[in-house]
């Protein structure tokens, strides 16, 4: 890829290390909070340091309320399925799950969230992937079924493993709900998700578990949540907007190998033969992303929308009286054009292919 798609591609791995390591570390935390209780806490942290953040941006400079575009009534129903499918269930059953699943061979499970993304992606809402990125996706496909199989010789699959596995195809429809909001505030959008998906579950969890933990443990779960989940959903909303769903999914499937460091050096759990088989295909897969090469002619059909943008970029030579310099954010109109150039499938090339 030429250098303008470094950008995406940094924000997606940064945020796959960062959601990475809270496989292990919240493993650590279920000895001393229960397992709904440690997902409210994981998203109330991530949604109350988000929004102080935005307090704050307010405060030291208003003009910069007006870099990213609002979430708006008609976000609301995108932004609600969001937040029950990967703020709330999916959490709760990854919690359950690392109760009886290896910390090193669940880190590498949640792969599958990109391939979960990937299918949504295609199948539902239509993006496009060429060969290369098919065959990234059918590489990290076959490693997640590996990781799968029991190694102790039942038969079968680990009950764990499936938990783990329906917690990423729950991502998977989260990532999927938030590509289409991906061009207003990522802080706004992780703010609401994080203090809604952590009040519901915290409701939950009064209703279901009777015990709660000592105040240092809740504490040190909203810490993990601020990078964890906070930080790195904001990273990845970013990296939606320029890479498309299924690509950043991909690039976010190395999100494992954080992990997985993590859960040897803290539990010295000694990986299976399966982590050993897996771990190539899902570098092989990764590398097959970054070769990939897109450019055709296309055709950009009228359209209208509002979120962060420069004039300096392509598809934003629009005028304004009086003139405004920098990024910006306002509801704007793109005329129909025809061109060809290299691109992803971000907010301005989500048209099909033949």
């Amino acid at each position: 890829m030429k250098s303008r798609n470094l950008t995406p591609i940094l924000q997606a791995l940064l945020a796959a290390a960062l959601f990475g390591a809270s496989a292990p570390l919240s493993k650590l935390l279920l000895g001393e909070i229960m397992p709904i209780q440690l997902s409210a806490f994981l998203y109330l942290g991530s949604g109350i340091i988000i929004l102080v953040v935005i307090f704050l941006r307010q405060m030291n400079n208003r003009s910069l309320q007006h870099r990213e575009a609002p979430l708006r009534g008609t976000d609301l129903p995108w932004l609600a399925g969001a937040v029950l499918a990967g703020g709330v269930a999916a959490p709760i059953i990854l919690m359950y799950s690392l109760q009886t699943t290896p910390a090193a061979t669940a880190s590498l499970l949640l792969n599958f969230e990109g391939i979960a993304t990937a299918l949504i992606a295609v199948f539902i809402f239509k993006e496009a992937l060429n060969r290369l990125a098919w065959g990234a996706v059918i590489l990290i496909a076959i490693a997640s079924i590996l990781l799968t199989l029991n190694t102790d010789g039942a038969r079968g699959i680990s009950i764990g493993a499936l938990g783990v596995l329906g917690a990423a195809a729950l991502w998977g429809l989260d990532n999927n709900l938030t590509r289409n909001i991906s061009n207003k505030d990522p802080l706004a959008i992780v703010a609401t998700k994080g203090i809604t998906a952590g009040i519901v579950s915290l409701l939950l969890a009064i209703a279901v578990e009777s015990q709660f933990p000592e105040p240092k443990a809740a504490l040190q779960a909203m810490l993990l949540g601020v990078f964890s989940y906070g930080l790195s959903i904001v990273l990845f909303v970013l990296a939606l907007r320029q890479a498309g769903t299924a690509r950043t999914s991909a690039l976010f499937s190395t999100a494992p190998l954080a992990g997985v460091i993590l859960s040897l050096a803290i539990f010295q759990e000694p990986p299976p033969l399966s982590f050993w088989i897996a771990l190539p295909l899902m570098a092989l897969g990764t590398i097959l992303l970054l070769r990939e090469q897109h450019q055709h002619i296309h055709i950009h059909e009228r359209l209208v929308h509002e979120h962060a943008h420069d004039h300096a970029e392509l598809h934003h030579n629009h005028n304004h009286e009086p003139s405004v310099a920098g990024v910006h954010s306002h509801l704007h109109t793109h005329d129909e054009i025809e061109h060809t150039h290299e691109h992803l499938p971000d907010i301005h090339h989500r048209h099909s292919h033949q």
